[in-house]
This record gives structure tokens, sequence and C-alpha cells, in this order.
């Protein structure tokens, strides 16, 4: 049997980072088996059928590994809409299912409770379509439905406790249950792994399929993700987009490992490891089944240890995004809730070779690429801007600014060591150690109280903007 899987997202506008987990292992489990892996995008609902959030799809897609071109599709629901249709007369006609012109309303009145399911009342009454009668499946009042499953071994569901549940709405539209099984079914879809929330919906496509005249699929439900507080994921409280990650300056590898520990772990004492390794340990059978925490400050460290793993040459392109665009202004940031804004700088003021001379400095230190602009911003600014909490504590030794700005302008060697060497000696003569001394020269050339290395800052910045920001200061600092 050649193995098929297909990741089926609805376009949303964003790319739950869930998503991109379950698009992770079925792409793994598709290589490992050489099989295919097949995108489907579940477009049936008008509201959430716009271009731009499948065009989402694909870009996030491409961005963690799994590009266009290696997959079958982009597949579209809507695209099936008549096979829809025509399994849901099959299974009218093989008497699977019957039609019910039945409200919620007089549902209720008849069971006298608001929570309980369908009561069968149009089983019996041989109705045919028309206008406003809903399609339900008729459900087998005896037995079991086992659903085998690779991470969750046999959940079993007595069959007298699911409802004869609709496959198609009153305007003969069918539901996602009916559609998301004849898709499968069409596509050759031999496995589903997908999250653990579609788990109560699997004994009814199960019977579906079996009604249909097919055997059911592999299934495998995976944990579903939980915040810190043990709430599952939700875009309305938590930060889940993709795209908003990887915008903030989260690397592609960073996130396929980190998605891919969500349930499941690579063998020994270890998390951060190659992608060939997670590609060849991973098994369906090793994901614990429990709750998988999202944990964003383990991320982040992650993602520092991954720039730190760059070459310098690639963390300098890697940069190269949030220092010279492409940049969304911040009101189109606002509207679509992520993407990068432009820095404080004028574009034509960035140098490249500069920057280059202090990358490998903010390599090590920043966690997320966006913060590489804090960082550098003094370089490219015609003046820095000063934050006024680091106004206030530098303010404290600003007297030491004019003997620094007069040892600094009889220094012949403007480099790291006697930038250094000078300010000690200049602190030690005002009764100030080094780290008190360079307290206000760092407030006067980056407008920060921390920051890159400050010697080796002030030698890129140069001693012509240096002294200048230098003087500026003891005119505010004083």
């Amino acid at each position: 049997m050649t193995v098929r899987v297909r990741f089926a997202p609805s376009p949303t506008g964003i790319f739950h980072v869930g998503g991109a987990r379950s698009a992770l292992q079925n792409w793994i489990y598709a290589k490992q088996h050489e099989g295919a892996f097949v995108l489907r995008i579940e477009d049936t609902d008008a509201a959430r059928n716009r271009p731009e959030w499948t065009e989402g799809i694909l870009n996030a897609l491409d961005w963690i590994g799994i590009e266009r071109g290696t997959y079958e599709g982009p597949y579209f629901q809507s695209s099936y809409a008549d096979e829809h249709v025509k399994a849901a007369t099959r299974l009218y006609d093989a008497g699977r299912a019957y039609y019910c012109d039945c409200t919620r309303d007089q549902v209720q009145a008849r069971t006298g409770n608001q929570y309980s399911g369908y009561d069968g009342y149009c089983r019996d009454r041989a109705l045919g379509p028309g206008e406003g009668r809903a399609l339900r499946f008729l459900t087998p009042d005896e037995g079991e439905t086992v659903v085998v499953d690779l991470i969750r071994g046999e959940p079993t569901f007595e069959n007298k406790l699911i409802e004869d549940f609709v496959i198609a709405r009153g305007d003969g539209s069918p539901v996602f249950l009916l559609a998301n099984v004849v898709d499968d079914l069409t596509m050759g879809i031999t496995h589903v792994i997908r999250a653990e929330e579609h788990l109560p919906n699997t004994p009814k496509q199960q019977m579906l399929w079996e009604a249909l005249g097919h055997i059911p699929p592999v299934w495998a439900h995976v944990p579903i993700v939980v915040n810190e507080k043990r709430q599952k994921l939700s875009k309305r409280r938590d930060k889940v987009a993709l795209e908003m990650y990887r915008d903030e300056g989260y690397l592609a590898a960073t996130m396929r490992n980190y998605l891919m520990l969500l349930g499941w772990a690579p063998s020994g004492d270890r998390e951060i490891v190659p992608w060939s390794v997670i590609e060849g340990e991973f098994r369906l059978e090793d994901v614990n089944p429990s709750p998988a925490f999202f944990d964003e400050k383990k991320l982040r460290a992650f993602n520092g240890e991954y720039i730190r793993a760059l070459s310098v040459e690639d963390f300098v392109q890697a940069c190269l995004p949030w220092l010279t665009g492409p940049f969304l202004t911040t009101e189109e940031k606002a509207e679509r809730g992520y993407g990068i804004t432009a820095p404080p700088w004028d574009f034509n003021a960035f140098d490249l070779a500069v920057f280059a001379q202090v990358a490998p400095l903010a390599q090590t230190r920043i966690a997320v690429l966006a913060e590489i602009v804090e960082y550098v911003d003094f370089l490219f600014l015609d003046e820095p801007v000063v934050d006024e909490g680091a106004r206030a504590k530098a303010a404290k030794d600003a007297a030491i600014l004019p003997a620094v700005i007069e040892a600094y302008e009889g220094l012949a060697d403007w480099s790291a060591e006697p930038l250094k060497e000078t300010l000690i000696a200049v602190g030690e003569a005002a009764g100030l150690k080094l780290g008190k001394a360079q307290a206000p020269v760092r407030v006067a050339v980056t407008g920060r109280t921390v920051g890159l290395p400050l010697f080796e800052s002030l030698e890129v910045l140069g001693k012509e903007k240096t002294l200048a920001r230098l003087r500026q200061a003891t005119a505010t600092l004083l």
C-alpha cells in the first residue's frame, strides 16, 4: 500500500502553530514511507475563502520546509462539491440516511433537554428530499465503533450514544463530516494524522467510510497544544500564528525542531537536534497522547541557540529583512496582526559593511532576529534615540563627559582597547570604576544603558560621530 497523507487547513487568515506541527508530522511520515503528501484547502466556508489567506498557508509551509512543488496540490474542497452531493445521494438511496424536517426547538420540546442530541423522530417518517429538510445518517442502535489509532490505541464509542448526525443541510449542501470523508476517499488517503480535537468526529467518519463501501484509513490523533494554563491554544487569547513568530525573527529551523517536540522527543537527553535526526527517529507510535505545552520562553531560548550556531555570514543575511525590508507600515501590520515594520533610520543610511563589523557582537546577544534593530540603530541614525530611563541613570555620573571628550580628542589610535584604557584612566581620576564611567558614555552614544560592547561600538561608529554625540550629551545630561 502506498502511503498517502493529507494536510487540510481552512484558510482563516493565520497559520496556527498546531497546524504547522500536524503538517510537519504528515510530511515526515510520508517521506519515511516514500509516500505522498497532499495539501487540501478546505475552502467551502465563503467567509474563509480569500485568495490571500490561501497564499498565506502556502507561504507558511514554504517557510517551515514544505515547499511548493514537492507535494500534491493545493486542491480545494469546493472543487469536489459534486462528489459530496453524489455521496449523500448514495447513502440515502442505500437506506443509510433519511430526511428530517425537525427544528432544534422541536427536538428540545420533545426531549425536554436543550443539551440532548437528536431523538430519531424522523427515522420512520419516510420523508423525501425537500426544502428545509436535512439529511441524517442512520446510526446503528447497537454495538460499538472501535477506532484503531496509532497514538491512542483503540478508543471505543457506543453507537447508541452517537446521534443520527446531519450529513447534508436543508439546502442540500453537505456538511464538513461528509465532505471530509469524500475528499479523503477521492484522493486515496490512507493515513489521517490530525489533532486530538477531531477524535470525537472519528467514529462518525469511520461509519461514513464503511457505509460508502470502503475500509477506513489509519487514524492517528496527535495531542492538542496548550498554553501555560493548560488551556487549548486559541487565536483569541494566545499568540498562535506561525507568521507572527516568523516576523519576530524566529528561524525556520528553530520552529521545525520545537514544533516536533510537542508530544514527542528524540532519543537521548537532547532536544535541539538536526532535522535529519528528527526525520530518521520520529515515530507516530512514540507520540505522547497527553496535551503538549507550547512554551514561548523555551522556544525563545531554542532560537537563541540556533542563532548562535549560524555562521556570521548566514547571520548577517538572516538579519537583513529587519534592516533593509520589505517593510509594512504600522497600520498594515496592525491590520494583518503580523509583519515587519521599518527600522527608525532612513533607508539610505544603512551600511551593510558597517553592520557586518558588529554582527558577531550582536549574534551572541539576541534571541530573535527582530531584536537586531535596537542593538545597531545607533550606527545608522543621525543621533541616538535616548530612552528616558537611561537618561536618568546616566545623568548621575554625566559630569565625567567633558573629561572624556578631552581625552578622546587627543586619542590617536581609535580602536577598542585604547578607548577602554583611556576611559578607565579618566574614570579613576574622577573616582569612578569603569562600570560607572562608561554608563553616561554609552547612553550618549547609543541612547541605551545596555547593548553591544561599548568600545567596539565606538570604534565602528568612528571618532567624529562619537565626539559629536558626547558633546551633545553634555547639554542634555549635565
